[in-house]
Protein backbone atom coordinates (compact mmCIF):
# COMPACT_ATOMS: atom_id res chain seq x y z
CA UNK A 1 0.00 0.00 0.00
CA UNK A 2 3.25 2.49 0.79
CA UNK A 3 4.22 1.85 -2.98
CA UNK A 4 1.30 2.46 -4.75
CA UNK A 5 0.79 5.90 -6.22
CA UNK A 6 -0.72 8.93 -4.74
CA UNK A 7 -3.60 10.96 -6.99
CA UNK A 8 -2.62 14.88 -6.58
CA UNK A 9 -5.60 16.70 -6.72
CA UNK A 10 -5.04 20.74 -8.03
CA UNK A 11 -8.04 22.93 -7.48
CA UNK A 12 -7.72 26.50 -8.92
CA UNK A 13 -10.50 28.66 -7.62
CA UNK A 14 -10.97 32.07 -8.98
CA UNK A 15 -11.25 34.99 -6.95
CA UNK A 16 -15.35 36.73 -8.02
CA UNK A 17 -14.87 40.18 -9.61
CA UNK A 18 -16.48 42.79 -8.12
CA UNK A 19 -17.64 46.19 -8.17
CA UNK A 20 -18.14 47.60 -11.80
CA UNK A 21 -17.39 44.09 -13.13
CA UNK A 22 -20.37 42.51 -11.63
CA UNK A 23 -24.12 42.40 -13.18
CA UNK A 24 -26.28 42.67 -10.47
CA UNK A 25 -26.06 46.50 -10.41
CA UNK A 26 -27.14 46.42 -13.93
CA UNK A 27 -30.87 44.71 -12.81
CA UNK A 28 -31.77 47.50 -10.04
CA UNK A 29 -30.53 50.65 -12.29
CA UNK A 30 -32.87 49.15 -14.53
CA UNK A 31 -35.52 48.72 -12.45
CA UNK A 32 -34.89 52.02 -9.95
CA UNK A 33 -35.07 53.74 -14.07
CA UNK A 34 -38.49 51.91 -14.69
CA UNK A 35 -39.85 53.07 -11.48
CA UNK A 36 -39.03 56.77 -12.35
CA UNK A 37 -40.13 56.65 -15.93
CA UNK A 38 -43.29 55.70 -14.55
CA UNK A 39 -43.47 58.03 -11.41
CA UNK A 40 -42.76 61.23 -13.82
CA UNK A 41 -45.58 59.43 -16.20
CA UNK A 42 -47.78 59.22 -13.25
CA UNK A 43 -46.93 63.51 -12.49
CA UNK A 44 -47.88 64.37 -15.79
CA UNK A 45 -51.09 62.95 -16.22
CA UNK A 46 -51.96 64.52 -12.67
CA UNK A 47 -51.12 67.64 -14.19
CA UNK A 48 -53.39 67.54 -17.87
CA UNK A 49 -56.88 68.74 -17.31
CA UNK A 50 -60.11 66.56 -16.62
CA UNK A 51 -60.69 66.69 -20.66
CA UNK A 52 -57.25 65.63 -21.75
CA UNK A 53 -57.32 62.48 -18.75
CA UNK A 54 -61.05 61.46 -20.12
CA UNK A 55 -59.55 61.08 -23.91
CA UNK A 56 -56.58 59.46 -22.53
CA UNK A 57 -58.95 57.11 -20.88
CA UNK A 58 -61.02 56.97 -23.45
CA UNK A 59 -58.41 55.27 -25.76
CA UNK A 60 -57.51 52.68 -23.01
CA UNK A 61 -61.30 51.77 -22.90
CA UNK A 62 -62.43 51.38 -26.78
CA UNK A 63 -58.94 51.76 -28.81
CA UNK A 64 -60.89 50.82 -32.04
CA UNK A 65 -63.17 53.99 -31.66
CA UNK A 66 -59.65 55.70 -31.48
CA UNK A 67 -58.51 54.15 -34.45
CA UNK A 68 -61.99 54.83 -36.30
CA UNK A 69 -61.40 58.80 -35.79
CA UNK A 70 -57.72 58.48 -36.57
CA UNK A 71 -58.65 57.26 -39.76
CA UNK A 72 -61.47 59.63 -40.58
CA UNK A 73 -58.79 62.43 -39.68
CA UNK A 74 -60.84 63.35 -36.69
CA UNK A 75 -59.16 64.43 -33.48
CA UNK A 76 -59.56 61.59 -31.51
CA UNK A 77 -62.12 61.24 -28.49
CA UNK A 78 -62.81 65.40 -28.84
CA UNK A 79 -64.86 66.23 -25.65
CA UNK A 80 -67.32 69.09 -25.85
CA UNK A 81 -67.69 71.23 -22.78
CA UNK A 82 -71.48 71.73 -22.04
CA UNK A 83 -72.52 73.88 -19.13
CA UNK A 84 -68.82 74.10 -18.27
CA UNK A 85 -68.74 70.00 -17.96
CA UNK A 86 -67.27 67.49 -20.17
CA UNK A 87 -69.86 65.18 -21.85
CA UNK A 88 -69.89 62.99 -24.68
CA UNK A 89 -72.95 62.78 -26.62
CA UNK A 90 -75.23 59.74 -26.37
CA UNK A 91 -75.45 57.77 -29.50
CA UNK A 92 -78.55 60.14 -31.71
CA UNK A 93 -78.99 62.18 -29.63
CA UNK A 94 -75.85 64.50 -28.54
CA UNK A 95 -73.87 66.42 -30.31
CA UNK A 96 -71.51 69.30 -30.29
CA UNK A 97 -73.88 72.43 -30.02
CA UNK A 98 -71.15 74.59 -31.80
CA UNK A 99 -70.93 72.14 -35.05
CA UNK A 100 -75.04 71.96 -35.22
CA UNK A 101 -75.48 76.05 -35.27
CA UNK A 102 -72.75 76.01 -38.06
CA UNK A 103 -74.68 73.74 -39.98
CA UNK A 104 -78.05 75.59 -39.44
CA UNK A 105 -76.45 78.63 -39.98
CA UNK A 106 -75.21 77.38 -43.30
CA UNK A 107 -78.54 75.95 -43.84
CA UNK A 108 -80.01 79.41 -43.63
CA UNK A 109 -77.30 80.72 -45.81
CA UNK A 110 -77.89 78.42 -48.84
CA UNK A 111 -81.44 78.97 -48.30
CA UNK A 112 -80.92 82.91 -49.14
CA UNK A 113 -78.74 82.28 -51.99
CA UNK A 114 -81.01 79.64 -53.82
CA UNK A 115 -83.80 82.38 -53.22
CA UNK A 116 -82.22 85.44 -54.30
CA UNK A 117 -80.62 83.91 -57.63
CA UNK A 118 -83.18 84.30 -60.52
CA UNK A 119 -82.11 81.67 -62.43
CA UNK A 120 -83.17 78.76 -60.00
CA UNK A 121 -86.83 80.48 -59.32
CA UNK A 122 -87.72 77.32 -61.32
CA UNK A 123 -86.41 74.88 -59.18
CA UNK A 124 -86.16 76.30 -55.77
CA UNK A 125 -88.79 75.11 -54.05
CA UNK A 126 -87.77 71.39 -54.95
CA UNK A 127 -84.63 71.63 -53.15
CA UNK A 128 -85.20 70.42 -49.57
CA UNK A 129 -82.74 71.14 -46.54
CA UNK A 130 -83.17 69.67 -43.39
CA UNK A 131 -80.96 69.30 -40.25
CA UNK A 132 -81.14 66.04 -39.02
CA UNK A 133 -79.68 63.47 -36.65
CA UNK A 134 -77.19 62.91 -39.12
CA UNK A 135 -76.09 66.21 -40.27
CA UNK A 136 -77.51 68.57 -42.84
CA UNK A 137 -79.56 66.75 -45.77
CA UNK A 138 -79.71 68.78 -49.32
CA UNK A 139 -82.29 66.90 -51.58
CA UNK A 140 -82.75 67.76 -55.07
CA UNK A 141 -86.43 66.50 -55.73
CA UNK A 142 -87.15 65.31 -59.12
CA UNK A 143 -90.60 66.20 -60.77
CA UNK A 144 -92.61 64.20 -63.85
CA UNK A 145 -90.51 66.53 -66.38
CA UNK A 146 -86.76 65.83 -64.40
CA UNK A 147 -85.54 69.30 -63.63
CA UNK A 148 -81.97 68.56 -62.92
CA UNK A 149 -81.06 65.68 -65.11
CA UNK A 150 -81.94 64.57 -68.50
CA UNK A 151 -84.54 62.07 -68.44
CA UNK A 152 -83.11 58.94 -67.94
CA UNK A 153 -79.10 59.86 -67.76
CA UNK A 154 -76.93 61.15 -65.57
CA UNK A 155 -76.13 64.24 -67.98
CA UNK A 156 -76.72 67.53 -65.38
CA UNK A 157 -78.48 70.54 -67.06
CA UNK A 158 -76.66 73.96 -66.63
CA UNK A 159 -78.91 75.36 -63.88
CA UNK A 160 -78.22 71.94 -61.73
CA UNK A 161 -74.34 72.57 -61.91
CA UNK A 162 -75.34 76.50 -60.61
CA UNK A 163 -76.80 75.26 -57.91
CA UNK A 164 -74.38 72.49 -57.04
CA UNK A 165 -71.68 75.41 -57.74
CA UNK A 166 -73.81 78.01 -54.83
CA UNK A 167 -73.90 75.04 -52.49
CA UNK A 168 -70.46 73.85 -52.54
CA UNK A 169 -69.26 77.63 -51.90
CA UNK A 170 -70.65 77.10 -48.38
CA UNK A 171 -69.96 73.33 -48.03
CA UNK A 172 -66.13 73.70 -48.95
CA UNK A 173 -65.45 76.25 -45.95
CA UNK A 174 -66.99 72.83 -43.40
CA UNK A 175 -64.57 70.72 -41.75
CA UNK A 176 -67.39 67.94 -41.99
CA UNK A 177 -67.41 65.14 -44.33
CA UNK A 178 -69.83 64.77 -47.23
CA UNK A 179 -71.64 61.55 -48.40
CA UNK A 180 -73.82 62.03 -52.07
CA UNK A 181 -76.29 59.75 -52.95
CA UNK A 182 -78.04 58.46 -55.76
CA UNK A 183 -82.10 57.66 -56.11
CA UNK A 184 -84.37 56.52 -58.49
CA UNK A 185 -88.36 55.28 -58.41
CA UNK A 186 -89.03 51.85 -58.94
CA UNK A 187 -89.57 52.13 -62.89
CA UNK A 188 -87.41 50.36 -64.58
CA UNK A 189 -85.32 52.22 -67.86
CA UNK A 190 -86.19 51.76 -71.10
CA UNK A 191 -82.78 50.27 -72.51
CA UNK A 192 -81.48 46.66 -73.72
CA UNK A 193 -77.88 47.49 -72.31
CA UNK A 194 -78.50 46.48 -69.16
CA UNK A 195 -78.47 49.72 -67.61
CA UNK A 196 -80.58 50.11 -64.58
CA UNK A 197 -81.54 51.79 -61.60
CA UNK A 198 -78.56 50.83 -59.49
CA UNK A 199 -76.34 52.35 -62.34
CA UNK A 200 -77.99 55.61 -62.86
CA UNK A 201 -78.04 56.56 -59.43
CA UNK A 202 -74.78 55.53 -59.01
CA UNK A 203 -73.87 57.74 -61.85
CA UNK A 204 -75.99 60.95 -61.00
CA UNK A 205 -74.40 61.21 -57.73
CA UNK A 206 -71.14 60.91 -59.36
CA UNK A 207 -71.85 63.40 -61.69
CA UNK A 208 -72.98 66.00 -58.74
CA UNK A 209 -69.80 65.07 -57.06
CA UNK A 210 -67.54 65.71 -60.02
CA UNK A 211 -69.40 69.59 -60.50
CA UNK A 212 -68.76 69.83 -56.67
CA UNK A 213 -65.10 69.10 -56.78
CA UNK A 214 -65.03 71.53 -60.07
CA UNK A 215 -66.67 74.06 -57.61
CA UNK A 216 -63.69 73.96 -54.71
CA UNK A 217 -64.77 70.57 -52.24
CA UNK A 218 -62.03 69.57 -50.99
CA UNK A 219 -61.18 65.75 -52.46
CA UNK A 220 -60.78 64.59 -49.05
CA UNK A 221 -64.34 65.96 -47.74
CA UNK A 222 -65.84 63.38 -49.67
CA UNK A 223 -66.46 60.52 -47.46
CA UNK A 224 -68.95 58.01 -49.78
CA UNK A 225 -70.65 58.78 -53.45
CA UNK A 226 -73.73 56.01 -53.24
CA UNK A 227 -76.06 55.19 -55.58
CA UNK A 228 -79.23 53.30 -53.76
CA UNK A 229 -81.39 52.98 -57.14
CA UNK A 230 -85.11 52.61 -55.91
CA UNK A 231 -84.48 50.93 -52.41
CA UNK A 232 -84.96 53.92 -50.19
CA UNK A 233 -87.76 56.02 -52.01
CA UNK A 234 -88.46 59.60 -50.32
CA UNK A 235 -92.56 58.08 -50.60
CA UNK A 236 -92.53 54.11 -49.29
CA UNK A 237 -96.04 53.67 -50.15
CA UNK A 238 -95.86 54.82 -53.99
CA UNK A 239 -91.83 53.35 -55.12
CA UNK A 240 -93.00 54.65 -58.54
CA UNK A 241 -93.88 58.15 -57.39
CA UNK A 242 -91.16 60.96 -59.20
CA UNK A 243 -90.13 62.26 -55.57
CA UNK A 244 -88.19 59.55 -54.99
CA UNK A 245 -85.87 60.49 -57.80
CA UNK A 246 -82.99 62.04 -56.31
CA UNK A 247 -80.17 63.87 -55.50
CA UNK A 248 -78.78 63.66 -51.71
CA UNK A 249 -76.20 65.79 -50.41
CA UNK A 250 -75.40 64.75 -46.51
CA UNK A 251 -73.15 66.99 -44.49
CA UNK A 252 -72.45 64.72 -42.19
CA UNK A 253 -71.65 65.71 -38.19
CA UNK A 254 -68.60 64.50 -36.88
CA UNK A 255 -70.42 62.22 -34.02
CA UNK A 256 -72.51 60.89 -36.88
CA UNK A 257 -69.65 59.98 -39.13
CA UNK A 258 -67.20 58.64 -35.65
CA UNK A 259 -70.00 56.15 -35.69
CA UNK A 260 -70.67 55.21 -38.56
CA UNK A 261 -66.67 54.35 -38.87
CA UNK A 262 -66.83 51.70 -35.82
CA UNK A 263 -69.86 50.33 -36.76
CA UNK A 264 -67.95 49.43 -39.95
CA UNK A 265 -64.86 48.27 -38.85
CA UNK A 266 -66.36 46.46 -35.58
CA UNK A 267 -68.09 44.88 -38.95
CA UNK A 268 -65.25 44.21 -40.92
Amino acid sequence: MANEEKTVRIVKRSSAHGGHHGGAWKVAYADFVTAMMAFFLVMWIVSLNQAVKDAIAGYFKDPVRFMAEVKAGNAPFTITSLEGTAKKGAPGKEFDANERAKLETTKRVIQKIVAATPELKHIRKYVDIKLGSEGLRIELLEVKESLFFDSGSAKIKPRTARLLTLITNELKKLPNKVIIEGHTDSRPLNRTDGYTNWELSADRANSARRVMVEAGLRKDQIAQVRGYADTQPRVPGDPKHFANRRVTIVVVLSEAFRRREVELLEKS
